[in-house]
């Protein structure tokens, strides 16, 4: 069939399969363009590993690393005549490119946060791995079943202890206008916990760890964000900062596990990205397009593959003692936080309206980036022509 975008609201619900493996190759192709790093991971599981952060770091573990991989995700195939999710073909493109590699590169959709799905990693890495020598956790997910009650949790972007209004952008009308919140509740704050905080992580760790699947040295990574003044109302001082920040104590807690078989947990602070997850987030989207605005012009914007590939090669991978900040979390955030960065958004802000929305900043590369992750937008694909739509996971 034919398959063009069609956007609703901060999602689109089509995907180009050839689209989405010629953005996969995008970033294949910018990994192989750097030094190949000797000592990184040769045997990776990533939970959360089709989009954004997850599909990256699988891609660098990879393609950047010669890694074994096995993947986890929940993904929709292609069924009815309705394209795949992005994150389906997204799975299809780098399990290709890695068993063409000669490596094995391993699936698993379904539900992370459930025991089976657990049982079924653990089970394909004793047959295919043997052991695992990295575990990076990127789920992002609006709700989480819990494993051992069964009760259902909602994750919420609300601030705590007072409304908040602030400008944002309608990305469907191509707005700016304000947008207000109302505060969150003590259910909401637990809730958002269980979703986005560090509680499955550790589940993960102590099962793989229990049934004797982490190598000695195994290192632990959870990604977060904290991100500028202009969003800690709705992020940082919000529910899902409150989640991360509970995201922060499970680390410190896993990592003096970690390294009694030599390895280490800890979460990294990326930058903010154009991904499915934040382009659901309030006031994000006009965020980005600012900032994308300012660094290009300084030469220091990155995407989740150049964050990546800079975690592995300057912080994880690098040969030396592990940087960290207070808080004990290593930071790639670094340039987007830049003093004279956040001066600039901080001078902008103001200024932001719909009449100045597209002149002040980069808002059409925001979008035409967003439609990127759905496989659309790339120069050498072929839109006007058919593609198969019902592609299977290689084995």
């Amino acid at each position: 069939m034919i398959v063009k975008p069609k956007v609703r609201g901060f999602v689109c619900i089509t995907a180009h399969p050839e689209g989405c493996a010629a953005h996969v190759k995008e970033q294949v192709d910018f990994v192989k363009s750097q030094p190949k790093l000797q000592a990184g991971p040769k045997r990776s599981l990533i939970i959360g590993s089709s989009t954004g952060y997850g599909l990256s770091s699988r891609i660098v573990a990879a393609l950047g690393c010669g890694a074994d991989t096995l993947g986890i995700f929940f993904e929709r195939p292609a069924a009815n005549g309705r394209p795949a999710s992005a994150g389906w073909y997204n799975s299809i493109a780098v399990t290709r490119l890695a068993q063409a590699n000669g490596q094995y590169a391993g699936n698993i959709n379904g539900d992370a946060f459930s025991a089976e799905i657990k049982a079924q990693a653990i089970a394909l890495i004793k047959e295919k791995m043997g052991t695992v020598d990295e575990v990076i956790y990127s789920l992002a997910s609006p709700r989480r079943t819990d494993p051992v009650s069964g009760e259902v949790y909602k994750s919420v972007l609300k601030p705590v202890g007072a409304p908040f209004t602030a400008i944002t952008v309608d990305t469907d009308k191509h707005l700016v206008q304000d947008v207000s919140l109302e505060p969150a509740t003590d259910e909401d704050i637990l809730a958002t916990q269980k979703v986005m905080g560090g509680e499955d992580w550790k589940l993960w760790i102590e099962a793989l760890s229990d049934a004797g699947v982490l190598a000695h040295g195994c290192k632990t990574v959870a990604y977060s964000y904290i991100g500028p003044e202009v969003t800690w109302p709705i992020y940082k001082n919000g529910t899902i900062g409150l989640a991360k920040q509970h995201l922060d104590t499970t680390a410190i807690e896993l990592d003096k596990f970690m390294k009694t078989i030599g390895g280490l947990a800890v979460v990294s602070v990326n930058k903010a990205v154009v991904t499915q997850a934040s382009s659901a987030i309030p006031v994000v989207p006009l965020y980005l397009s600012a900032l994308i605005k300012i660094m290009k012009r300084l030469g220091t914007n990155e995407g989740c593959i150049e964050q990546i590939q800079r975690l592995y090669a300057d912080h994880l991978y690098s040969g030396k003692p592990l940087k960290v900040d207070e808080v004990g979390r290593v930071r790639v955030d670094d340039l987007e936080l830049r003093p004279e960065v956040q001066a600039e958004i901080n001078a902008l802000w103001p200024k932001l309206s719909t009449e100045t929305l597209r002149t002040l900043t980069n808002y059409d590369e925001y979008g035409l980036e967003f439609l990127k992750l759905f496989g659309f937008g790339l120069s050498e694909v072929d839109y006007d022509a058919e593609t198969e739509i019902e592609l299977e996971l290689p084995v």
